[in-house]
């Protein structure tokens, strides 16, 4: 599945634009805001853009303090993207591996064939891993894995705000429309997930699909849509 554009909105000015042009926006965006609070108590960030590595029509731009660790960035992404059913997950920076191993049933994948870069645990300070321009990838299940792309824009300075890492901006859902009709997809199966745009089904179509009802998911702005049980975040 994919898309010809991008769009996604910008949260400090309510703008939409393209995927494309969302860095150089809010470039002009922060400064203006960071001017406006000029003279407040002020506190360090990292600026990092979020894509999926397969499926780069979702992507969100972050600010997250640089004192917190890489344990709550995975947290965070698991809120806001990928959280169905406690998998492990790792962060591969540099070529170490910063795993979080939740003891569910896909550690067996690195008692099997062990890990394939040095491990370290994820309770690191971002200060410590962190560098302007690095690109670095998470991995999300290592059963059906979810894999994201991000990289570090820019190290700043904000005044406090009420949630401590927030979303800059973040793409629209992305327009996809049932096989079958010209109507809005709503269900996706996940047994024809990598079949093309045939997974892709309304609410009556999806009803007599060959698959069966069991195996749809409901269509979601997040990279892991159609995988595992993955139903959407809190916030959908």
């Amino acid at each position: 599945m994919a898309t010809a554009s991008s769009p996604g909105k910008c949260n400090l000015c309510g703008e939409t634009f393209e995927k494309a042009g969302m860095t150089r926006h809010l470039i002009a965006c922060l400064k203006k805001q960071a001017e406006q609070a000029s003279g407040k108590k002020s506190q360090k960030v990292f600026w990092v853009s979020v894509a999926g590595k397969w499926l780069p029509d979702y992507w969100l731009h972050l600010e997250i303090p640089t004192t917190t660790t890489l344990l709550d960035l995975d947290q965070f992404l698991r809120d806001t993207w990928l959280e169905c059913c406690g998998h492990l997950s790792a962060f591969t920076i540099k070529g170490v591996d910063y795993q979080l191993n939740t003891g569910m049933v896909d550690s067996m994948w690195i008692d099997i064939f062990g890990p394939s870069n040095p491990t370290k645990s994820m309770k690191v300070k971002l200060y410590d891993v962190f560098s302007l321009g690095l690109e670095f990838e998470h991995q999300y299940d290592f059963g059906t894995t979810t894999e994201l792309q991000l990289k570090v824009i820019e190290e700043r300075e904000r005044a406090p705000v009420s949630k401590e890492t927030r979303i800059l901006a973040r793409n629209d859902p992305p327009d996809i429309h049932c096989a079958k009709c010209s109507q809005p997809a709503t269900q996706v199966c996940s047994q024809c997930l990598y079949d093309g745009p045939k997974a892709w089904l309304c609410d009556r179509h999806a009803r007599t699909h060959k698959c069966g009802e069991d195996m749809f998911l409901p269509v979601v702005n997040s990279p892991r849509v159609g995988e595992c049980g993955y139903t959407g975040s809190w916030e959908e």
